[in-house]
């Protein structure tokens, strides 16, 4: 199978979402075992934020053997330990924390943290294991029309796509966002995935850069800008809202590990769902229209088919019944921040890399995406798939997005 074959350039888009990056890994493995075996990878474009950047350049640099990739992958979520991800020893939490201390009773005197996790050994990890150089070989050889992975810049506030790709493709720019061309590499990636004040920026050139989720207000826009007809979008949060508090107890205020959680919750889901709206109202009203009296810039608007699938169950609930797993020291850090509340769940279940916890999140993934087999197979085909029969963690609409997105 090459692009060639293809009937549509279908794309898959993996937003950020920390150790519930696992359950896309899930979704992936269904997808291996739907297609031949044998399959290169399926999707033309590749598109990844935070974790989700992780899953894109491995399964880039892995294009010739997608069941090879996902079986990789597998093996690295399904066997994370935190201390692979982030520094966890005694010694270095508590240095942490003291000198998160002493800068704020000093002002800042000492020199102010970078930091509250130290994510070194993920970058020690990625470098023994990522083959950059091969995502230029699957380019050439046709196996990928493009990859690109989001972060953000500190200085020029900006959505910072870095893509590298075939020549069909351009650097673009828009308001707040552009997109880069260039060779893709480990610094970019530890960028993309380093959240906000839990782990450190990345120098990138002249400029800091942080987690692409922070400036991403279109985080389909990557994909669509590098061609893309349709997009498989794997989430990592259930959509069913939270139960609403009870009024007759006393409402007490949110800890920082709260705030901190709701803070990543937001950040890696929220622009998502915005964008996929915005493409509905478009698709919306480009059916209200005849395609002979689309004049303007109605007549410039492109259908994009999207299917998404996201946890049928709630990650916060997994990630409290693997609690005890996390190290000692960072039970402790979380303790310190939160006390024993309950609503500290949101914030482990991006912390967790520990395999109890992902390899639960894989096998949700697997199963979710098989409860929807038919469809997945024919919507990564190219076919039409009809929008009816969908559980309510899978939602396909057929949207449409300017083609100048």
């Amino acid at each position: 199978m090459t692009l060639d074959d293809r009937k549509l350039k279908t794309a898959l888009v993996l937003p950020g979402g920390g150790a519930r990056g696992a359950f896309q890994v899930g979704v992936l493995k269904a997808v291996a075992e739907l297609v031949p075996k044998g399959t290169i990878n399926p999707f033309s474009v590749i598109s990844g934020t935070s974790a989700g950047a992780v899953n894109t350049v491995v399964l880039a640099a892995k294009a010739r053997r997608f069941r090879i990739a996902l079986a990789e992958l597998e093996q690295v979520w399904g066997n994370f330990r935190c201390n692979q991800v982030y520094r966890t020893d005694h010694l270095t939490m508590l240095k942490s924390s003291l000198h998160w201390f002493a800068a704020i009773v000093t002002g800042g005197l000492i020199g102010l943290p970078r930091s509250l996790l130290d994510n070194s050994p993920l970058r020690a990890l990625l470098s023994r294991n990522v083959r950059f150089p091969r995502i230029q070989n699957a380019l050439d050889r046709g196996w990928l029309d493009a990859v690109a992975i989001t972060a953000a810049g500190y200085s020029t506030a900006q959505s910072h796509t870095f893509f590298q790709s075939t020549d069909a493709h351009q650097a673009w720019s828009r308001t707040r966002r552009v997109g880069v061309r260039g060779d893709v590499n480990l610094d970019h990636l530890m960028a993309s995935i380093a959240v906000p004040m839990i782990f450190p920026p990345v120098l990138i050139g002249n400029e800091y850069f942080g987690d692409g989720a922070m400036r991403q207000a279109t985080p389909l826009s990557p994909a669509v800008h590098l061609g893309a007809d349709r997009m498989l979008v794997i989430g990592v949060r259930n959509e069913l809202a939270d139960e609403e508090p009870d009024r007759t107890d006393m409402p007490v205020s949110p800890s920082f590990a709260q705030i901190a959680g709701y803070m990543l919750d937001a950040l890696f889901m929220d622009g998502l769902y915005s964008d996929l709206e915005r493409m509905t109202r478009i698709n919306q009203l480009l059916d209200s229209v005849e395609p002979a009296h689309r004049n303007g810039i109605l007549g410039e608007l492109r259908p994009l088919d999207t299917m998404v699938i996201v946890p049928s169950k709630d990650l916060r609930v997994i990630a409290q019944q693997h609690r005890h797993e996390l190290p000692f020291a960072i039970r402790t850090l979380l303790r310190g921040i939160s006390g024993e509340r309950p609503s500290e769940n949101r914030l482990l279940s991006y912390l967790l890399f520990e395999k109890a916890y992902t390899r639960e999140l894989i096998e949700l993934g697997y199963r979710d995406a098989m409860n929807v087999k038919d469809q997945l197979l024919a919507f990564i085909s190219g076919d039409d798939v009809p929008r009816l029969f969908a559980p309510a963690w899978v939602r396909h609409d057929l949207s449409s997005i300017h083609g100048e997105d």
